[in-house]
């Protein structure tokens, strides 16, 4: 293949779609079985992002996954047993500036 050929190496390691769904899945029953008080987020669709769920914990730690579309974090919500808000409605709770405040300052201290 040529330096600057247009064709693309197969992409053997290449999650499929079912597996990567099963991925996001297992990560946000994780998020949810490890934390407290875990609380759900629905991020609309923009020009440059998918439409994506956001769980917020009680102490404000929060993890981000896409999803196909609103109605689907909404099962999965419910599925998983945790409150779903609309984010566009609510904003975002402010344990999670609050969260994201402090590891800013971890992380200076520890590059200081």
């Amino acid at each position: 293949m040529g330096l600057f050929s247009r064709r693309k190496p197969a992409a053997t390691d290449a999650p499929t779609d079912r597996a990567a769904r099963e991925a996001t899945v297992a990560h946000l029953k994780d998020f949810v079985t490890t934390r407290v008080g875990v609380e759900a987020y629905v991020e609309p669709q923009t020009n440059s992002t998918p439409t994506t769920m956001m769980l917020v914990a009680t102490d404000g730690e929060w993890t981000r996954r896409r999803v196909p579309d609103p109605k689907t974090a909404w099962e999965l919500a419910r599925d998983l047993g945790i409150p779903v808000y609309d984010v566009q409605r609510t904003g975002y709770p402010q344990r999670v500036r609050d969260w994201n405040s402090r590891q800013r300052l971890a992380r200076k201290r520890k590059h200081a």
